[in-house]
């Protein structure tokens, strides 16, 4: 049969124009598939208030840097769920409070949600709550239908300059730093002994794919890095957390080579299998995800030399999967199915086109239901967990 692949490609230069979590409020959207990750964040809650508790406050009503000037909160990476908007409601309480035990009138807080200028901030902005006017920050705070800060939303790609220098107190980004700016080019180049030949994610890849890998993913951090050396106030912190890994080696990633190198990959595999599109139009896509190990993060932070690390360690965060019956297998094949789509259905969609894009994923869901029991075992998610505020 010949391949019924649409001729779609996507270049690195369209990656951050395209590439978001699935908007909208649908069966796959990521508002309706991210309680793992709020359920993540939840039990990481302490080293962050380790880490608000490192910003250094200024005099009452007065932000970090003092004076009248507000208090910045910046969530980057935010996606378009609810969990950014608990993040920044979990942190503004704290910092409220430490003002409070100082004596002091808290000042005015202000919230930026930052993702690719593809991300569905519509959608975020429809689960915000409404400004409390008038009434006092105590009251807005027992509230749970007001909030307490001003928004704003900010488009662009956090490897680059977002905010003007010195004007942000608490950078927060989670779940996010392991999306790579863009796939190595040797990763798409048939002549170079990175070429990811057969597959789609470097889990199981050789090991100079892994390393294509591995160092854009430093390139990257090294960016991101340099870009909040400018932006953060000196009094400042800096909470991250994305995926991570145990293992020294980088062809194995953990949880995440689960979700991308396993029932994900075959699908893969399937639609090549039946004719449905070449296997070079397989070998063209590529994850752009790397899951580093404890010690890959710490050699960048330590590489830009502006940050000391008050915090950096592997977590186990447990399954992505949330199931209302973990013995009923095809809820485990749906979960699966749409966890894949949540994340990376943006790229498949732009890759295969939607008609592809939707028998790939019936294929994901059919074998991860047929493995549901193994699949639950292995697909356990580590995160790196970083604190970070500025050298003395």
């Amino acid at each position: 049969m010949a391949p019924m692949e649409e001729n779609v490609v996507v270049s690195n230069l369209e990656l951050e124009k395209l590439f978001s979590m699935k908007g909208g409020k649908g069966e796959a959207s990521y508002a309706n598939n991210s309680q793992a990750q709020a359920i993540h964040a939840k039990s990481m809650i302490h080293f962050l208030r380790e880490t608000l508790d490192k910003v250094k406050l200024g005099g009452g009503g007065g932000g970090g840097g003092g004076g009248d000037k507000a208090f910045v909160v910046a969530d980057l990476g935010c996606s378009c769920g609810s969990n950014t908007i608990n993040v920044v409601n979990v942190i503004i309480n704290h910092i409220n409070k430490r003002y409070e035990a100082l004596g002091c009138n808290p000042p005015e807080f202000s919230a930026y949600f930052s993702d690719l200028p593809s991300n569905d901030f519509n959608t975020l902005f429809q689960l915000l709550p409404p400004l409390a006017n008038g009434v006092s920050m105590e009251e807005c705070l027992a509230a749970d239908n007001q909030r307490s800060y001003f928004v704003a939303g900010v488009p662009g790609s956090f490897y680059r300059r977002l905010f003007p220098a010195r004007s942000v107190d608490v950078f927060h980004s989670a779940f996010s730093l392991h999306w790579l700016s863009k796939i190595p080019e040797s990763v798409l180049d048939k002549k170079s002994i990175a070429y990811n030949k057969g597959k789609v994610f470097i889990h199981g890849a050789n090991e100079s794919t892994a390393n294509a890998y591995k160092r854009q993913f430093k390139t990257d951090l090294a960016s991101f890095l340099s870009a909040r050396s400018v932006e953060m106030k000196r009094e400042g912190s800096m909470f991250l957390v994305c995926l991570g890994r145990t293992s020294v080696d980088p062809t194995e990633q953990g949880g995440a080579g689960v979700l991308f190198g396993t029932h994900f990959q075959d699908a893969w595999d399937d639609l090549v299998q039946e004719g449905l599109i070449s296997s070079t139009k397989r070998d063209n896509f590529n994850i752009p995800v790397y899951a580093p190990s404890m010690q890959d993060f710490k050699e960048v932070v330590e590489a830009n030399g502006s940050f000391v690390i008050n915090k950096l360690e592997v977590f186990k965060g447990g399954s992505p999967l949330v199931l209302n019956k973990p013995d009923d297998a095809n809820e485990v094949g749906r979960a699966l199915a749409n966890s894949c789509r949540t994340v990376c259905g943006v790229l498949v969609d732009a890759h295969i086109g939607d008609n592809l894009s939707e028998e790939l994923f019936l294929r994901v869901e059919r074998r991860a239901t047929n493995r549901a029991k193994e699949l639950l075992e292995k697909l356990q998610f580590f995160h790196i967990v970083a604190s970070l505020s500025f050298s003395q």
